[in-house]
């Protein structure tokens, strides 16, 4: 009795696959029985081929050679970029002009011109040349957006502890943390407005996972505490505070600030390191962490997309991070896999 049964149920189960594979094939047309076979235009408004300036530090940036500290090399006028914040800007779309913290500031500047925003990265720098070219870049940034240009800033680690310095204008607002290779979540400060931030394009699972996971890596020695941030008129004037995070000892540090007029943001984490560092074991690396640093990415080249400086094509070729090559020091299982150096 179940053979005819069966049977019955095969030709039915046919019946429907065909039937169903008849109605999909009546809704998928091919391009050209499409009537307007036009694309449509770009969006006048926005800059599609965005270049984003990165700020080289000094030292060599890598474990394999000596200390990042060393006199000898800071006096030889070596400078680097680690290749994770390259990778980062192109992730979301963006060219990258190097601008070299030492080379003549009338040749800087004229880079300058040639980005539509700039991230400041980490380091160890707080003083000297390097300071002042970061005060001098950022002053520019913020007389091209009072001018009308769409100009937004990353400051990452160090950037972040440079910035609030140069807007506190004290040099002594930094505190001690214990944060150095450590990753940790990040805590939403109450009815924080996240509107027109990075976090507006998490999702909403995303959202709850950072602040429950450890989805972002810490890497630092300073930074400020709520209560001090809040504190000063300068600081809580221009930035809104939108996380904190907490350091191995427990202790509470502002993670990431955005400008109340400005496209700058700051964070005292590395969105770039997820996806493109590999030395630390502490550096998350799971499908969510990696959506972070996409999600940064996107945030910061969607930012740039509104600049509408377009400069000379000539300019822009001789000027690109293409032209130099990556220094491969990742064996050692310490600090940055590839650095671009500069001398």
């Amino acid at each position: 009795m179940w053979r005819p049964l069966l049977l019955l149920s095969l030709l039915l189960c046919n019946d429907l696959t065909i039937a169903k594979a008849t109605e999909s094939t009546q809704v998928i047309l091919l391009p050209s029985q499409h009537g307007d076979r036009t694309c449509s235009a770009p969006d006048p408004n926005l800059n599609d081929k965005p270049i984003i300036g990165i700020l080289t530090h000094p030292g060599v940036g890598t474990f394999d050679a000596p200390h990042d500290h060393s006199l000898s090399y800071y006096e030889k006028n070596v400078s680097y970029i680690a290749a994770s914040y390259v990778k980062f800007a192109e992730t979301g779309g963006a060219r990258v002009i190097p601008l070299i913290y030492n080379e003549p500031q009338e040749r800087l500047f004229q880079k300058l011109e040639l980005v539509n925003g700039v991230i400041f990265t980490g380091g160890w720098a707080k003083e000297g040349l390097y300071y002042d070219i970061v005060q001098k870049i950022f002053g520019k940034v913020l007389e091209k957006n009072d001018a009308g240009e769409h100009f937004p800033v990353y400051a990452m680690c160090l950037g972040f502890e440079i910035l609030s310095m140069i807007i506190s204008q004290s040099r002594d607002i930094l505190e001690r943390f214990n944060s150095v290779y450590y990753a940790s979540s990040l805590q939403f400060i109450e009815n924080a407005n996240i509107e027109g931030t990075l976090f507006q394009r998490f999702s909403p699972e995303l959202l709850k996972k950072i602040s429950t996971d450890c989805l972002v890596l810490q890497n630092h020695q300073f930074g400020i505490s709520p209560d001090n941030f809040l504190a000063n008129p300068s600081l809580s004037s221009f930035f809104s505070i939108l996380t904190t995070s907490a350091d191995k000892d427990g202790k509470t540090y502002v993670s990431t600030i955005r400008s109340k007029r400005y496209p700058v943001t700051a964070f005292q984490w590395h969105p770039e390191k997820n996806a493109f560092e590999w030395g630390s074991s502490e550096i998350p690396h799971s499908e969510d962490a990696i959506q972070v640093t996409q999600h940064a990415a996107n945030y910061l080249v969607s930012e740039a997309r509104k600049s509408l400086n377009r400069p000379s094509y000539e300019k822009v070729l001789s000027n690109l991070i293409y032209n130099y090559k990556t220094t491969y020091s990742g064996y050692k299982g310490s600090g940055n896999d590839e650095a671009y150096i500069f001398t």
